[in-house]
């Protein structure tokens, strides 16, 4: 039996399909768009090579089984064979895919509520067919939506009557919807992580938007927020291991859970005065009276007809500047709990990723496949590979 996977090649994804190959002896059957077993390797390549060297990737690809698909299509563009073989044989679903674009009402809403609307029929579908063990959405603590200066618990229920932040946050939350209407009868499991920015132990990453954004913030000489606001950065080591041992721990006794820094949440001055000393810059001044006036700018510049910098920044900064000047924090005490660890506070580890992110140009270098590894030569694996 295997856990069905969405989103396992993507940035969070990674760091659970890593843990789960490192920690369990589970067959894994990765949703992926591409069109064959060599492009599925290569795909999973990109996304672990962070995580791993190439003898150990080669060494877990007889647990891997790549379904071919796309979660904007019908039947999430699964081929029949494919989809049957998965109702015979997922024991769970670990459900990660989204899209994150802040702005984009159609790409959020074919990606997250038509594929997640796609991903719960399979789900019933297996069900019908035998107990499905668990059904994890990954999904995000902005659903709680805008409360400013709020700390919001992991037990509170969803509040309609709240502003969204953003397309994402809105699609995210009627996505958890659905999941407790349509799988009533199914263990489900709730896991919301908040700003997931950078590894605690080394500075490579392969995510860099909200760096790119921190770090244009860092080059100004006046940051336009109140610096004792406080930002929710979880680091994504922790965030997608948690994500990962959640999924396939027995012994949950609650189904929500915030993976997020929690009340130990740092200040935008402590998290600036960190990354300034690591990155030996002067420490800039505060003008928190800017932040609305700088929201107004970044949405003007979001809206300009054509691409360029201006317009790559006015995007960055208009899906950063409304979460920072929230001022919310996502209580994170079962998910602590649970663990038995907590995260990392960014202003211990942030330096790092920024001063990485600023040497690559803010581009992962991918590398791939070294040549001496022959495919042609990987053993029959357990799982039935893509149809």
């Amino acid at each position: 039996m295997a856990i069905f996977i969405t989103g396992g090649t993507g940035y969070l994804g990674s760091y659970a399909t890593e843990w789960l190959l490192r920690n369990t002896d589970h067959e894994l059957a990765l949703l992926v768009r591409a069109p064959d077993y060599d492009a599925g390797v290569e795909r999973l390549w990109r996304s672990l090579q962070l995580h791993m060297e190439a003898d150990e990737f080669h060494r877990h690809l007889d647990r891997i089984c790549f379904i071919s698909g796309d979660l904007r299509e019908p039947s999430l563009g699964i081929c029949a064979a494919d989809y049957d073989w998965l109702i015979s044989n997922a024991e769970s679903v670990l459900h990660a895919a989204a899209s994150l674009n802040l702005r984009s009402e159609r790409a959020c809403v074919n990606h997250n509520l038509r594929g997640t609307l796609s991903v719960i029929k399979l789900a019933r579908a297996i069900q019908e067919d035998h107990p499905l063990r668990r059904f994890s959405l990954v999904s995000t603590v902005g659903v709680a939506g805008v409360s400013p200066h709020a700390v919001v618990m992991e037990d509170e229920p969803l509040d309609w009557n709240r502003s969204d932040f953003n397309a994402y946050t809105r699609t995210k939350k009627f996505c958890e919807h659905m999941v407790r209407e349509l799988l009533s009868d199914v263990p489900c499991v709730y896991l919301r992580p908040s700003s997931v920015i950078g590894d605690s132990r080394f500075g490579e990453t392969t995510q860099f938007d909200m760096l790119r954004a921190i770090c244009v913030l860092s080059e100004w000489p006046i940051v336009p927020f109140d610096p004792q606001i406080r930002i929710d950065i979880v680091n994504a080591d922790w965030a997608g291991h948690g994500i990962a041992e959640l999924h396939v721990r027995e012994d949950l006794t609650t189904e929500t859970f915030h993976l997020s820094a929690g009340t130990e949440s740092r200040t935008i001055g402590e998290i600036a005065t960190a990354i300034s000393a690591g990155l030996g810059k002067r420490m800039p001044r505060f003008a928190g009276g800017l932040a609305g006036p700088l929201e107004g700018v970044s949405d003007l510049l979001a809206r300009l007809p054509q691409r360029g910098p201006l317009r790559r920044i006015g995007t960055l900064l208009s899906g950063f500047v409304p979460h920072v000047s929230a001022d919310m924090v996502y209580d994170n005490v079962r998910a602590v709990r649970a663990l038995g660890t907590a995260p990392t506070p960014f202003t211990s580890y942030g330096a790092k990723p920024c001063a990485y992110a600023k040497s690559v140009g803010f581009e992962f270098p991918h590398r791939g496949l070294p040549e001496t590894l022959d495919l042609s030569n990987v053993p029959p694996i357990p799982v039935r590979p893509m149809a």
